[in-house]
């Protein structure tokens, strides 16, 4: 079984990895806190998902929350958020802060993101801030204590999952656009959207599961992406051919 499953992910990489006539797009493998490059599972380059691609560097991968996400954590992370965050990453977490609104790259939409992205992950990007991605958050290790930095993570998490149904409509409706634009400019079909649509809202549902799980992103969605076809509910053939839909995606420029 362990041999099937490693055969299956090694497809699966590779699957994306090809441009036609064969050759070949995997760029080398970046150092610790490098964003991923285009070619690398998921075909990400230097925007939003790039940056949730990137390597966790070796002194925060692994890490976990020592405190546990209790009421009296989120009620001062939220007061942290609002003092600190709520102006470029919006009261709802969203990314539409005032401050944001001039900022390139914008800001991330973490009440969302949050809900799939690992506590080590989470926590190297707040405490070292944007540095590495050339975003304009500061490194708030230098600001706020280990301590309040994971109640401020606590609280972005409980946001996200107040907000859970708003939310979901809010990225239903810009998949729907994103897929659209696609089919219209010929990067896929109406099949590949409709594909994408399928395996993606199961995958998003199945890495939520999977919140605080240590892991860089490209690790946790082929977990989920092997969760999903070892329990049936995709195939193979989907997984794979979701990938590449994917990097269609994000190559042509319609993914953040």
């Amino acid at each position: 079984m362990k041999i099937l499953m490693a055969l299956f992910l090694i497809t699966l990489l590779s699957a994306c990895s090809m441009l036609p006539g064969g050759q070949s797009t995997v760029a080398p493998n970046p150092e610790p806190g490098q964003a991923a490059q285009p070619g690398m599972m998921g075909g990400m380059g230097p925007g939003m998902m790039g940056r949730h691609h990137a390597i966790i560097p070796a002194e925060y991968a692994g890490i976990t929350s020592p405190s546990s996400a209790d009421q009296a954590s989120i009620g001062r992370g939220q007061e942290l958020y609002s003092l600190h965050c709520a102006t470029c990453h919006g009261e709802s977490g969203m990314g539409d802060g005032p401050a944001g609104a001039s900022l390139d790259p914008p800001p991330s939409p973490i009440a969302h993101t949050s809900q799939m992205l690992a506590d080590d992950y989470l926590f190297w990007r707040l405490s070292e801030g944007g540095m590495t991605f050339q975003t304009s958050m500061p490194a708030w290790k230098d600001i706020l204590t280990e301590e309040q930095r994971w109640d401020v993570l606590h609280y972005v998490r409980a946001l996200g999952r107040d907000g859970a149904a708003a939310i979901a409509t809010a990225q239903a409706a810009r998949q729907d656009e994103m897929l659209k634009q696609a089919v219209e400019q010929g990067v896929i079909s109406l099949a590949d959207a409709e594909t994408f649509r399928t395996v993606h809202d199961l995958l998003e549902n199945t890495m939520q599961q999977q919140t605080g799980a240590p892991g860089d992103m490209t690790e946790r969605e082929a977990a989920a992406l092997q969760a999903l076809v070892k329990d049936g509910k995709i195939s193979g053939q989907q997984a794979q051919g979701f990938q590449v839909i994917h990097d269609k995606l994000a190559e042509a420029g319609l993914m953040p």
